[in-house]
C-alpha cells in the first residue's frame, strides 16, 4: 500500500496533466488533495499558486507563494509566480521585491532580469502618474474642432453626418472583420455622443421589457471581437425590440478591445433606450494600463482617444434594474447588508472617476460568491466575497428575484449560485485563448423567464491576447 507520501505526489502529477490541458479547476482540486495528504512539499503549494494565477485567483496565489516560500526560503518558482500575481492586482511594489529577489537567488536567469526591469519601468510609471494627478484635469475633447476635421476623400468606409446610422454601423463591422480602422474623426464623434448620453444615464438604470420586446444580457467580451460576432451572428445583431445588456469588460485582455468599444457605443448612439451598457473593473485607468487597452488605443489610434475613452468609461452606469426583478452588475454584492437599491441610485459616481479601494464602488465593480456563508476575503486580493445567506437577505431585502453578474470565468459560461438568486454570466468563450470555457448569454422576455445559451470560440486572426499590453511578456496569459 502507497504512503500518503506518494499518494500525495500522485495526485500532483495528475494536477500537472490537468494544468497542461488548462482545466484550472480540476488542477487546483488535485494539488489541494496532494496539500491535504503532505502540507510540507513546496512544490504543490508553488503548482496550486500556479493554476490559481491561471483562474485570476490571484489572491490565493499569493498565498500559496508565501506559503511556499515558509517552506523553502530559496524557492525562485514561488517568488516569481508572487511576483506575477502581485503585478496582477497592480501592486507592482511587491512585485518589485519579489522580482529582485528571483534575480539575486539565479543571476543568470535573463527572462528574470528581463522582467525584474520591466516591473521597474511600471513602478516609475506609477509613481509619475500619480505625481501629475489632479483633480479637475480639463476633458480631452477641449480644444477639439471636429467640424473643421478632414476625412480624406480616399477613405473607403461609410460616413457619420450628424447622428449615428445603421449604414455605419453595418460597414463597421465589416471593416473590423477584415482588420480595418474607421476614421479618427468618426472615433472622437462616437465616444463624446456617448460620454453625454452614458453621463445623464442613472447610476443603477431601470427598464422594462415590452411585451413585443426581448432583451440578451452578455457578460465579459474582453475584446474577443470575432467571438462577439459569433454571439451577434447566433443570437441575432441589437434591433428596436431586441434590446442588448452589456455588463462590463468589454475591453482589456483581447486584443480587438478599441473594435468592440467603438462598436457598442456605436449601438448605444443609434438606440440609446434599448442598448445598455453597465462598467467593469476592467473600464478603469489602473486596469487599462496593466491589461492593454491604453496601449491599443495608442497603437491603432491615438492617446487622446484613450484619454477620451477614460472620461466615458467614469460616465457608465453601475447596475441595470431589469423589471424590478433582476439587479444586473459586473462584481457583485456588499459588505454590509443595510445596503439598498436606494443606495445604489443614491450613488453620485461622477464625483468619484475611478473605484478606489473601498466603497460601494468598488464593491459592485469587484466583489466575488463564495460557497460558504457569511463574506470572506477575496481570492483576487481585492474586494471581497459574499455567501449563499448574504444574497439572500439582500433579495428578500429589495425584492429581487435574483442578481445576475459577471466578472468570472464559468467552463460553461454561466453558472447559476446561490440556491438560482446569483448567476454568472461570461460571454469570452476560450478565454485569453487558454481556458477551455465556453462562452454564455441570457435572453430575458416579456415573462421575465431566464433563458440561457452557451456557445464556443470561433478562429481569429493570429494576434495573441494581451498584445498591445506595455508589460505582455510581464503578464503573460494570467
Amino acid at each position: 500500500m502507497s504512503s500518503p507520501e506518494d499518494q500525495a505526489v500522485a495526485f500532483k502529477n495528475d494536477g500537472n496533466k490537468a494544468f497542461a490541458a488548462h482545466d484550472w479547476v480540476t488542477a487546483i482540486e488535485l494539488y489541494t488533495k496532494a496539500i491535504e495528504l503532505n502540507d510540507k512539499d513546496p512544490v504543490f503549494y508553488s503548482n496550486r499558486a500556479q493554476a490559481n494565477i491561471k483562474s485570476e485567483a490571484y489572491g490565493y496565489a499569493i498565498a500559496d507563494a508565501t506559503k511556499a516560500i515558509e517552506l523553502k526560503p530559496d524557492f525562485v518558482k514561488a517568488y516569481f509566480r508572487r511576483a506575477i500575481a502581485y503585478t496582477a492586482i497592480l501592486k507592482s511594489r511587491d512585485a518589485l521585491r519579489d522580482f529582485q529577489k528571483v534575480v539575486s537567488l539565479n543571476p543568470a536567469d535573463k527572462d528574470a532580469k528581463l522582467k525584474l526591469e520591466e516591473c521597474k519601468k511600471i513602478v516609475r510609471k506609477v509613481e509619475f502618474l500619480a505625481a501629475i494627478e489632479v483633480g479637475d484635469e480639463p476633458s480631452a475633447a477641449e480644444g477639439l474642432d471636429l467640424d473643421s476635421m478632414v476625412v480624406e476623400p480616399e477613405y473607403d468606409g461609410a460616413r457619420i453626418e450628424n447622428e449615428m446610422s445603421l449604414e455605419f454601423i453595418t460597414d463597421m463591422l465589416e471593416r473590423f472583420k477584415n482588420g480595418k480602422k474607421i476614421h479618427k474623426k468618426y472615433v472622437y464623434q462616437i465616444v463624446i455622443a456617448v460620454k453625454k448620453i452614458v453621463y445623464d444615464e442613472a447610476t443603477m438604470v431601470e427598464m422594462e421589457i415590452e411585451d413585443d420586446a426581448q432583451l440578451t444580457v452578455c457578460g465579459d467580451t474582453h475584446g474577443q471581437y470575432f467571438d462577439l460576432m459569433e454571439l451577434f451572428r447566433l443570437n441575432g445583431l441589437p434591433t428596436e425590440k431586441h434590446y442588448y445588456l452589456f455588463n462590463g469588460d468589454f475591453v482589456d485582455r483581447g486584443s480587438w478591445s478599441t473594435e468592440i468599444a467603438l462598436l457598442l457605443y456605436a449601438y448605444k448612439w443609434l438606440r440609446p433606450k434599448s442598448f445598455f451598457i453597465n462598467r467593469g473593473n476592467h473600464e478603469t485607468d489602473d486596469m487599462n494600463r496593466v491589461y492593454g487597452f491604453e496601449g491599443e488605443c495608442k497603437a491603432k489610434y491615438n492617446e487622446r482617444v484613450f484619454k477620451l475613452f477614460s472620461e466615458s468609461f467614469s460616465a457608465l452606469p453601475l447596475a441595470t434594474l431589469i423589471g424590478k426583478k433582476y439587479l444586473v452588475l459586473h462584481g457583485g454584492l456588499f459588505s454590509d447588508d443595510k445596503v439598498t437599491l436606494d443606495d445604489i441610485r443614491k450613488l453620485n459616481r461622477h464625483n468619484q472617476r475611478q473605484p478606489g479601494q473601498a466603497g460601494l464602488m468598488m464593491e459592485m465593480l469587484w466583489t466575488d460568491p463564495q460557497t460558504e456563508p457569511g463574506r470572506g476575503p477575496s481570492k483576487r486580493g481585492v474586494g471581497m466575497q459574499f455567501g449563499p445567506d448574504v444574497t439572500k437577505r439582500f433579495c428578500d431585502n429589495n425584492n429581487l428575484t435574483a442578481v445576475i453578474r459577471s466578472h468570472e470565468v464559468r467552463m460553461e459560461g454561466y453558472e447559476e449560485e446561490h440556491d438560482g438568486r446569483c448567476i454568472t454570466v461570461f460571454s469570452a468563450p476560450k478565454y485569453c485563448d487558454s481556458t477551455e470555457n465556453k462562452g454564455a448569454y441570457i435572453n430575458i422576455g416579456p415573462d421575465y423567464k431566464l433563458d440561457f445559451h452557451k456557445f464556443d470560440a470561433v478562429p481569429h486572426p493570429n494576434i495573441k491576447p494581451m498584445a498591445y499590453a506595455a508589460q505582455s511578456g510581464l503578464m503573460g496569459m494570467t
